[in-house]
């Protein structure tokens, strides 16, 4: 395919037809929730386990393998809560890559089958969290954040915010100050957000809020109001993969390929004083252009894409390291309503982690279950039109990011 970017995406056969296509034959997820108001993980991830399965068509006995991921959990939680479905004795794989977990397991679970050594696995991921912001749990050993905290210090002084919001709100006044990019701006990335929540059944906020309002809420750090960070969220989400020797044998219909994938972590360049690079930027262009490479199709292209919008900051930097719009330009993109139904590309039609919610290791499953409907054409209201492609970029701090093609089949 010729790609309008140029020869750096150019690919004469794409990367699905170079080997057997890995297939997402089912999606499952639960509605998500506060912490004051979820179950606990043992009873949200087997339903939405029980949801991938039925929606796949296939038998817990036809699984061969298990990932299962969740960020603050004891050992083997994995198990527990496979086993509220089954007990079958396949080997279960518990995954914590902080917030890209779910893409994570998922990117494990498409890997095994990838490698030849299965034919169906299943990824899911959940997390029961506590009310409040993000905090350390082990005070008694180094954090993996240490680098990340000294370098934004040293930009941003010391301060008493949550250390994400430090991260993530240093580098969009960063970013506002290097653009002259301006705080409704920012806050529209909110409104939007709760725009396309209202019409998911899933999501934790569906309510709309107006710019005056985002803005008006209490200061979190730097351009971050308290409606600009994603909620603590309880949730599961699930995805069934089959190869297609697996789908043509058990005449599975209603799957969605996996067209590219690709998983980068930390450079030296992240460190090198660049907050959007501190935050991720860095790691989500190169596992974007990978998948673009591999897959050989154009940003251009793609109508839909679930990003990591942790902060409405993030979700600025991310269409400009996603190469949905050129460097500098995320505010023009922005303002001339590109990033929604009737622009260049649907971003987060689920709500996003903003208003959807912020399982940590639910997050990418929940990315796979959206996008899957939408190319399925089964998102009903949310429905983006022409989706023949969809991606979803997920990432975890300390750090790894995890970039997916989904492709529509037939």
């Amino acid at each position: 395919m010729q790609s309008r970017m140029g020869a750096s995406y150019v690919n004469n056969q794409s990367y699905g037809d170079m080997m057997s296509r890995i297939l997402v034959a089912g999606v499952g997820m639960i509605p998500f929730a506060t912490p004051r108001t979820s179950a606990p993980y043992d009873e949200m991830a087997p339903t939405a386990i029980r949801r991938a399965l039925a929606d796949a068509g296939v038998d817990l006995d036809d699984v061969q393998q298990a990932y299962a991921g969740y960020v603050y959990g004891d050992s083997t939680s994995g198990q527990r809560a496979l086993y509220q479905v089954g007990r079958m004795g396949i080997p279960i794989i518990n995954v914590n890559n902080n917030c890209s977990t779910g893409s994570t397991a998922l990117f494990l679970a498409r890997q095994a089958i990838e490698s030849g050594a299965v034919d169906c696995v299943l990824a899911f991921g959940f997390e029961q969290m506590e009310r409040g912001a993000l905090t350390m749990k082990w005070p008694d050993r180094p954090s993996p954040f240490v680098d990340f905290m000294e370098i934004a210090q040293q930009q941003n002084g010391v301060s008493d915010a949550p250390f994400a919001a430090q991260l993530f709100g240093g580098a969009g006044a960063e970013y506002a100050e290097r653009y002259g990019v301006s705080p409704e701006t920012f806050a529209m990335v909110s409104v939007k957000s709760r725009r396309h929540a209202a019409h998911n059944p899933y999501a934790v906020f569906r309510d709309a809020v107006t710019v005056e309002e985002v803005l008006g809420s209490p200061a979190v750090f730097g351009p971050l109001t308290r409606l600009q960070c994603c909620p603590p969220t309880c949730g599961a989400a699930a995805a069934v993969l089959v190869s297609e020797k697996f789908a043509r044998a058990h005449g599975l219909r209603n799957t969605v390929a996996i067209s590219a994938q690709a998983m980068t972590t930390d450079r030296d360049d992240t460190f090198d004083g660049n907050l959007a690079n501190l935050v991720g930027a860095g790691m989500s262009r190169r596992a974007a252009d990978q998948v673009y490479e591999k897959a050989g199709v154009d940003p251009k292209d793609i109508r839909v894409v679930e990003l990591h919008d942790c902060f409405t900051a993030n979700e600025i930097l991310s269409y400009e390291a996603l190469r949905l719009t050129p460097d500098g330009t995320a505010e023009k993109f922005i303002l001339e309503g590109e990033n929604t139904y009737g622009g260049s590309v649907v971003t987060n039609p689920s709500g996003g982690l903003l208003s959807k919610g912020h399982p940590l290791g639910a997050t990418g499953l929940a990315q796979c279950a959206e996008l899957s409907w939408q190319l399925r054409e089964e998102a009903g209201p949310r429905q983006v039109e022409d989706a023949t492609l969809a991606l979803a970029h997920n990432i975890g701090l300390g750090g790894a990011a995890v970039v997916t093609l989904y492709e529509k089949v037939g």
